[in-house]
């Protein structure tokens, strides 16, 4: 496979392991994307995953997750993604962050044969595409490659070789990465201890291209929500102040709709702006959560100074 090159952007990957991580400063350091630990198996959840996915887009870092696979069969291959699929949601689903949720494949626990392991591997990926509407991106090791069958090169490529000398080798699926693990011991500002460090194949702008139609941003609020001010809060309503209203107020309830969670911190200003602009006529109300599309719109609204008195 191709050598790491200088023009490639760099990136990490993280768990619970890395504990609590300053995400400005991550950024900082020159790390563009991050790969971020969700799920493992039928039922556990990463502790940190929702706490680090809203930091690492709030620093402006570009967001994937991965899935640790432990699967024996596909009925229980299909359980595991489901599992990834309903812990996507809680952070607005796959198609809210920009980078394709990951299969991390490693190891054999169950003695697998090679034509077993292409099979749940299958049921896997097919399901989870089916269930998050994105095609998933494959991660193993360098030895453990070589039991994926040709036909899995059509999925994109992570691979971990801890070397600063030997790339890693051609495989039956593949003779390039995409994304490469180089190291289990890297060092970024804004992490205590080490940290597994990555390179894509390409620039910061190929990145984000490569991805932008698998991962679709979620669209900017459309014109008729975004004219005239909303009334000031506690002053009768002229007919043209309730029509942007009830205008605005449609495109908050159909977005609230959407998958939820709770209240991200890189959220909590506008929210807290948008709930306090008006205590007798309330936009919404967030007792249950709401969707990644509203908190990033409402987000949007008060940046415009929409919610100011």
């Amino acid at each position: 496979m191709q050598t790491r090159s200088s023009g490639n952007t760099q990136g990490i990957d993280v768990s619970r392991y890395q504990g609590n991580i300053d995400w400005a400063k991550v950024k900082a350091s020159g790390m563009t994307f991050v790969f971020i630990k969700a799920t493992e198996g039928q039922t556990y959840t990463d502790p940190n995953f929702q706490k680090n996915v809203s930091g690492a887009l709030a620093a402006g870092m570009l967001v994937g997750t991965y899935h640790f696979f432990r699967a024996t069969s596909t009925e229980g291959a299909k359980a595991e993604s489901a599992h990834y699929a309903s812990t996507l949601n809680k952070v607005g689903g796959a198609k809210a962050l920009q980078l394709p949720p990951v299969m991390d494949y490693e190891n054999n626990p169950g003695n697998l044969s090679k034509a077993q392991i292409n099979t749940v591997a299958k049921a896997f990926l097919t399901e989870l595409q089916r269930l998050t509407g994105v095609k998933p991106i494959i991660y193993t090791g360098n030895s453990f490659a070589s039991n994926f069958e040709p036909s899995l090169g059509t999925y994109d490529l992570w691979v971990a070789r801890y070397s600063s000398t030997r790339v890693p080798d051609d495989q039956p699926a593949w003779k390039r990465w995409t994304f490469w693990q180089y190291t289990d011991s890297g060092k970024v500002n804004g992490i205590s201890g080490n940290v597994d460090m990555n390179e894509f194949e390409g620039s910061a702008a190929e990145l984000r291209a490569r991805y932008a139609a698998a991962t679709p941003k979620p669209p900017e609020p459309s014109e008729p929500v975004k004219p005239t001010e909303p009334p000031k809060g506690g002053e009768p309503m002229t007919a043209e102040e309730k029509a942007a209203f009830d205008a605005l107020k449609a495109q908050v309830d159909k977005l609230q709709a959407r998958q939820q969670m709770e209240v991200p911190v890189w959220a909590k200003a506008a929210v807290d702006a948008a709930l306090a602009y008006d205590t007798k006529n309330p936009l919404f109300s967030i007792d249950n959560g709401a969707s990644y599309d509203f908190y990033r719109f409402i987000t949007v609204m008060y940046r415009r100074g929409l919610f100011k008195k």
